[in-house]
């Protein structure tokens, strides 16, 4: 019985995973790191990747086909999105009070 830990991935036949990300100009790259926030591109809004609200439409087969995901806060404002007012409720009442500050509605 062999007991020796796993070596590292082979390169012949590992192949890193890519993520597709937004970027401020709102165009997709690729990514080897995962975002930290999803968003609806019909909606224009992001969110924490666990918020209720988005879980629930994914849930009902909504949603999928129009998330985007984005590395950070700032690259989703700088794309124009709007804060989730679920799962974000402080950042979307600062955009609530100056829309035009940041994301477009």
């Amino acid at each position: 019985m062999n007991t020796a830990p796993p070596g590292p991935p082979d390169p012949c036949t590992y192949t890193p995973r890519t993520y597709a990300l937004r970027g401020p100009d709102g165009s997709p790259f690729p990514s080897s790191t995962p975002g930290t926030l999803g968003g609806h591109s019909r909606g224009r809004l992001y969110g924490r990747l666990d918020c209720p609200s988005a879980l629930r439409a994914i849930a009902r087969g909504h949603y999928v086909t129009h998330r985007v995901f984005f590395a950070d806060e700032a690259t989703a404002v700088a794309a124009g999105y709007r804060p989730c007012a679920v799962c974000l409720p402080a950042q979307y009442a600062r955009w609530k009070a100056h829309p035009e500050s940041s994301a477009t509605p």
